[in-house]
């Protein structure tokens, strides 16, 4: 389950972040550039990859702790880029927001990290 939750919400998040790319390219507009390459990174990137290692790596994905950093990668990935946004459209008072979700971030790839140290050694399926 863990590895289909991100592979799919992280490819949507890649053409949302696409979709930001195309808009910011017709309006010559790229204030919201830093948002577009965090939500392409961290919001497509990097569950992905780890969908994919779950989906290698069965035993990766199975349990709370892989459940718990697919959720805190999906949070991060989508928080994280929303609080650059609101940073740099409406204003430094937001943030927190990108400080709250580049720290979700962090503890999901901590978590990932774990994660591959216990079972990189596990047969692949």
């Amino acid at each position: 389950m863990n590895s289909s939750l991100l592979l799919r919400v992280s490819v949507a998040l890649l053409v949302l972040g696409m979709c930001l790319g195309i808009g910011m390219g017709m309006t010559q507009n790229f204030i919201l550039a830093p948002a577009h390459a965090h939500l392409n990174l961290v919001g497509f990137v990097l569950p992905f990859l780890a969908g994919l290692y779950y989906r290698a790596v069965p035993e990766g994905g199975r349990g709370a702790l892989a459940t718990t950093q697919a959720w805190l990668a999906i949070i991060g990935g989508i928080l994280f880029p929303i609080g650059i946004a609101a940073a740099v459209g409406l204003g430094p008072q937001y943030e927190v927001l990108a400080i709250v979700g580049s720290l979700v971030v962090f503890v999901a790839a901590l978590l990932f990290a774990v994660i591959v140290f216990r079972t990189s050694s596990a047969r692949f399926a």
